[in-house]
C-alpha cells in the first residue's frame, strides 16, 4: 500500500478565513487563517482520522462533487501517512549513549532532562 493518500476537499472562505471539509471522510472538519493555513490544517487533520486505519475510504471523483455555493471550491489534499505518522505518532524507543562525566555533573546539577535535550539536539540536526 503506498503511503500517499489524496483526497477532495471543499474549502469555504469567510473573510480571510477557509473552513474545510472532507465529503469522503465527514468527520474531518478544520479551518486556517489564508490559503497555505487551511491546506496545511487539513493535511494535519485528514492524518489525524486516518492514520490508523487499515482500511482507507474511497476518494470520490473532485468533478462530481456537489458544492454548497459559488465561492466554494475543491481543492486535492495530499499527505504523506508515512511521514505524518513518523511525525505525530511514533513511540519512544531507549537509547544508550555515553557523555563525559563533568556535563553529567552540570546537567544533573541543572536538573535537565537528557531525552528531552537529546530529541530536541536531533530534531535540530536533522531540521526537523
Amino acid at each position: 500500500m503506498s503511503s500517499l493518500v489524496v483526497y477532495p476537499a471543499i474549502f469555504n472562505q469567510e473573510g480571510n478565513n477557509y473552513n474545510v471539509t472532507f465529503p469522503d471522510i465527514p468527520e474531518v472538519i478544520t479551518f486556517g487563517n489564508g490559503i497555505d493555513h487551511a491546506v496545511e490544517m487539513a493535511q494535519e487533520a485528514l492524518g489525524l482520522a486516518i492514520y490508523n486505519k487499515t482500511e482507507l475510504p474511497t476518494t470520490s471523483d473532485p468533478r462530481k462533487i456537489k458544492l454548497n455555493n459559488e465561492t466554494d471550491f475543491v481543492l486535492m489534499v495530499t499527505l504523506d501517512l508515512n511521514e505524518y505518522r513518523r511525525k505525530f505518532h511514533s513511540k519512544t524507543v531507549r537509547k544508550n549513549t555515553s557523555i563525559p562525566e563533568w556535563i553529567n555533573d552540570l546537567a544533573e546539577k541543572e536538573n535537565i532532562n537528557f531525552s528531552q535535550t537529546l530529541t530536541e539536539a536531533l530534531k535540530n540536526k536533522l531540521n526537523v
